[in-house]
């Protein structure tokens, strides 16, 4: 089971923007904002379960590591489960309109599962991410 993951961008501010407008349908929210070595941004989603009630696990990082490899992350695909065929919708639309590019637009994928409802959109670093609702509605 996956935790939290970690990704580069090449403008922070950008990266806060875009995430924060995309991910709001999902039920996400920025849960910090600040400096760490560098500047960096954590969303979080509702869990009761977490001491404060909510858990970041995806973190954006203003520029390359000290330690060397590409200035961004880019070329990954990243894939978010949603509630419901609706909120799938609501990312789609939220994420273009923050700026993402078209890559596939809500609806049904029956080739992966006969339920599978996603929505693909390139994110402003090249990422290909995805809203995904595995529920028949």
């Amino acid at each position: 089971m996956l935790d939290h993951m970690t990704f580069r961008v090449t403008d922070i501010a950008r990266a806060k923007a875009f995430y924060s407008a995309a991910l709001a349908p999902l039920g996400y929210s920025l849960a910090f904002d600040g400096h760490y070595g560098s500047n960096i941004v954590g969303f979080a989603f509702p869990d009761a379960a977490e001491p404060d009630g909510k858990k970041a696990d995806v973190w954006f990082i203003d520029g390359p590591s000290p330690y060397g490899g590409p200035p961004a992350t880019t070329g990954c695909h990243l894939a978010w489960r949603a509630q419901s065929r609706a909120q799938v919708d609501a990312f789609y639309q939220a994420a273009l309109a923050a700026g993402g590019r078209d890559n596939g637009a809500p609806g049904l994928r029956p080739d992966y599962h006969p339920n599978y409802y996603g929505a693909f959109v390139i994110d402003p670093e090249g990422n290909n991410i995805e809203a995904v609702c595995h529920l028949a509605e």
